[in-house]
């Protein structure tokens, strides 16, 4: 989750915040990484490594060369090489572990997409590239009034300045193909800037813009997921959840990520199971599965015409009965199978010591209002026992 309080100061540091780096909010580390190699030195001979990582707006990181041997370290403002201009963003990752996450992504060395890294940030880089952050809300309103006047179907979700503020990147997700060429003229005549347009998914709209789960904890795509997987509702069946779509849905109204997470521990656990839509044949009748607890290894089934009596089996029980019915063996009864319950009572291992226990132990206790109405009627009744009480 971005927030405008945490922009840099004078001095590179989060405004917000007033620390070395990290942020109450969390937008200032989101996407940070640990340099576990950083306590330890090259062995003799060895050049450190001259690619260095660095991050701009809302977690986008990018890899550059060090050509100017220009001594950098975590959290270190930077001047690097865009087209055109250059940008400013904040150094993420330096050393051993750069090398080992540009051959995680694929991305080489001598590839044109490794720019290169002009100088550390001035006074004067961090006064525009500040400036030009907080124009973004600003001018984010009034490119979205213009979209509405030019009837677009489209949302302008974020607008992320260049580190000069030579240029503006329009982040917007639509449904169809959208024509904005007028757009593109009313902004730069509106703004002065040079326009650049991305069209992204909801996905990643929800990444940037972050926001708070149905877990309560902030969005796993604005924090720490870096790539979307395909989820379905094939997911939601295996993990016996409720097909329903305000349940299943996120913020960003696709499947939620956090279905794949359990995934796979429940198809492990799937299959010792029998198929559910496999019937049971006995001599007493047909009988189908209504419901199965995976990890508890239970299936429930119901005879045909007897909905309402299930009978509890167990795994290995109901791929006896299969196996029997496959080779045509007579089954009695799927009471024979069944699993008796035992039911424990289980007694609590520590002693109610004065109702300790009880939330209302200090309140007053109060007297009933049948109570209260008999005590007035003696009292009218028997006057001359007050009288002699007093």
């Amino acid at each position: 989750m971005a927030c405008s309080s945490c922009s840099t100061g004078e001095d590179g540091k989060p405004k917000g915040c007033k620390s070395n780096g990290t942020c109450g909010t969390d937008s200032c580390n989101k996407l940070t990484v640990f340099d576990w190699l950083s306590n330890m030195s090259l062995p003799n001979g060895v050049e450190p490594f001259n690619c260095v990582e660095v991050r701009f707006k809302n977690g986008r990181k990018h890899f550059f060369k060090n050509n100017e041997n220009l001594t950098l370290s975590m959290g270190d403002v930077v001047a690097t090489e865009a087209s055109p201009g250059h940008d400013v963003g904040i150094v993420s990752l330096t050393g051993e572990l750069v090398r080992i996450q540009m051959k995680k992504k694929k991305v080489s060395i001598d590839s044109e997409e490794v720019l290169k890294i002009y100088r550390k940030a001035t006074q004067k880089d961090i006064d525009i590239w500040e400036e030009a952050r907080g124009r973004e809300e600003k001018i984010k309103t009034r490119a979205r009034e213009i979209a509405i006047r030019l009837n677009l179907s489209m949302k302008i979700s974020d607008i992320e300045f260049q580190g000069d503020a030579s240029k503006a990147t329009f982040y917007y997700t639509a449904d169809d193909r959208v024509d904005f060429r007028q757009l593109i003229k009313e902004f730069a005549r509106e703004f002065s800037t040079r326009i650049e347009m991305r069209q992204i998914g909801l996905r990643q709209e929800a990444a940037r813009l972050g926001g708070i789960g149905s877990c309560g904890r902030e969005l796993c795509c604005s924090t720490w997921l870096t790539d979307f997987r395909s989820v379905s509702t094939s997911a939601a069946r295996y993990q016996q959840l409720s097909l329903n779509p305000q349940k299943l849905a996120g913020q960003c109204g696709k499947l939620k990520c956090c279905l794949n997470y359990e995934l796979d521990t429940y198809l492990e656990c799937l299959k010792s199971f029998p198929k559910t839509d496999i019937k049971l044949y006995t001599k007493k009748g047909t009988a189908v599965c209504q419901k199965i607890d995976i990890f508890k290894g239970f299936l429930w089934y119901a005879y045909e015409g007897e909905w309402m009596t299930w009978h509890k089996l167990t795994a290995e029980q109901a791929n006896k009965i299969i196996a029997a019915n496959k080779k045509r063996e007579s089954i009695g009864s799927l009471e024979e199978f069944e699993v008796v319950l035992q039911m424990e009572e289980e007694k609590p291992d520590f002693n109610n010591v004065v109702g300790q226990d009880s939330l209302t132990r200090f309140d007053k206790p109060q007297q009933g209002k049948k109570k209260r109405r008999n005590k007035k009627r003696r009292k009218k009744n028997n006057p001359s026992s007050s009288n002699n009480a007093k």
